[in-house]
């Protein structure tokens, strides 16, 4: 009997570049063997569903669906990570070997271990890709082998490095070798589609297809503006290319090698240069995560474990909606809780807000994202969060706080991305769009807006409470 060679998908929902299911077939070529695709729900994903949980299943959707089209159709295995490949073993014929692309860093880092002890005590070879990154959390060293812990060196070693090639799969081949088992595996089935019923969101742009669109326009009409423009939320001067990176819709490859050919065609810029180093943070700070495995739950600065963050449930409450007073704060909240995702620029801001200005644990402001942003990838918001707070290897300064009236005042001029998320300030003029609360009586019933009733007043104060963040770090 032919040989059944497996592919596991997780955070790679793509038939194009995708290192494991290339290998896998070339070794279905080789042997003359079969192909099966399948994918592990553990019972922890259905236990919360947020709309991270919609954007992702129904991008799994889509690959499903394009997989099937090609005659490889995804088998859903269902239950803890034992159960279920005792499952995927007991109804493949045969099956040899399993090709992933491994995760190594945080909850996947952990499975993949497991899920190798158990492959080998039953005979089954397993293959594992670097595939999630440019430059896996090892290859990118300090000539003394050891790891970078400021990104600036880091990039300009990593530049030095061979890329990988790109990993060109026929599709043909997904039909000729792919096999379909889907009527032994009903309960796997069910549970995905008990999932599909919980998805509320009409998503616009999902899948490969759309992956390759945006970032086509992005490079090819956007890409010289990047370097000047990226920072303001209103001008849609980003790739949005976040969600299908996390989703492993695109590979990080496909868009390095993109990046060169647009190079080779017009030249290199700054918006360019700019770019390709955000394909590099990623890498960044996945070796950060892997060289500090605890870093989700502890200051990667040991010195700064001992702070006393205040625990208030209200303030957080009002972070969380919106309702800071502040409305840069308050628009960039809004609009996570509206699409999933934040521009950059407001990520840092909040996050400054969070731990700077209201002085809480940014544990919970993280957790938070990990709950609400469908381009969530721990180990860059970790990152991002230990850096807010000063907390992280390369991280800002612990007296430098962002000062959420001058970042908007900057970075949104006109209010208008204000405007776009907080409608209570729709009809406020440039003048007060930035500080609200210093209309008057009159012009507040002017334009619609009563400070305390239609719109909070600041919760704090931004002086006094950079003064006390200060003091708190400097005690430690």
């Amino acid at each position: 009997m032919s040989s059944t060679f497996g592919v596991w998908f997780r955070q790679d929902l793509r038939l194009n570049d995708n290192r494991a299911l290339f290998e896998a077939i070339e070794a279905a070529k080789k042997h003359e063997g079969n192909l099966v695709a399948f994918f592990h729900i553990h019972p922890e994903l259905t236990e919360s569903f947020t709309i991270r949980h919609d954007y992702f299943f129904q991008t799994l959707r889509d690959l499903a669906h394009r997989a099937e089209s090609f005659g490889m159709p995804i088998h859903f295995i269902y239950g803890e990570l034992s159960q279920a490949l005792s499952t995927l073993n007991e109804q493949v014929p045969n099956l040899s070997s399993v090709y992933f692309n491994k995760d190594e860093v945080g909850f996947g880092a952990e499975r993949d271990l497991e899920a190798v002890n158990w492959f080998e005590e039953e005979g089954i070879e397993v293959r594992s890709f670097q595939d999630r990154h440019i430059h896996g959390a090892t290859e990118v060293k300090k000539d003394d082998g050891d790891h970078y812990k400021v990104f600036t060196p880091y990039f300009k070693k990593w530049q030095k490095l061979n890329k990988p090639p790109l990993y060109s799969i026929d599709h043909e081949h997904l039909k000729q070798y792919g096999r379909d088992y889907t009527e032994q595996f009903h309960e796997g089935q069910e549970h995905f589609q008990k999932m599909l019923a919980q998805c509320e969101k009409e998503w616009k742009h999902i899948g490969e297809d759309s992956a390759s669109r945006r970032l086509g326009v992005f490079l090819n009409q956007k890409v010289d503006e990047y370097e000047e423009k990226r920072n303001l939320p209103a001008a849609n001067a980003t790739s949005m290319i976040s969600p299908y990176l996390k989703n492993g819709v695109l590979s990080p490859r496909t868009i390095y090698h993109k990046i060169e050919e647009v190079r080779e065609k017009k030249g290199d810029s700054k918006g360019l240069h700019t770019y390709l180093s955000e394909i590099a943070w990623r890498d960044y700070y996945n070796m950060i995560y892997y060289m500090y495995p605890e870093a989700k739950s502890k200051e990667i600065d040991s010195s700064k474990r001992q702070r006393d963050w205040i625990d208030d449930d209200e303030r957080f409450l009002k972070w969380k909606n919106g309702e800071t007073g502040f409305p840069i704060v308050d628009a960039a909240m809004r609009q996570l809780n509206s699409i999933g995702w934040m521009h950059n620029r407001l990520r840092m801001i909040v996050a400054s807000f969070l731990s700077k200005d209201y002085l809480l644990d940014w544990r919970k402001g993280e957790r938070y994202f990990q709950e609400r942003l469908i381009d969530y990838d721990a180990a860059s918001n970790i990152g991002g969060w230990q850096w807010a707070s000063s907390t992280g290897t390369d991280a800002a300064p612990y007296f430098r706080v962002f000062n959420p009236t001058r970042q908007s005042e900057r970075f949104d001029a006109d209010g208008e991305f204000i405007r776009t998320y907080v409608k209570e300030l729709k009809n406020v003029p440039k003048k007060y769009i930035h500080e609200p609360h210093k209309m008057s009586e009159e012009e507040q019933n002017k334009y619609g807006c009563v400070i305390g009733k239609d719109y909070p007043e600041p919760t704090v104060d931004h002086k006094t409470q950079r003064k006390k963040a200060i003091a708190m770090f400097e005690s430690d």
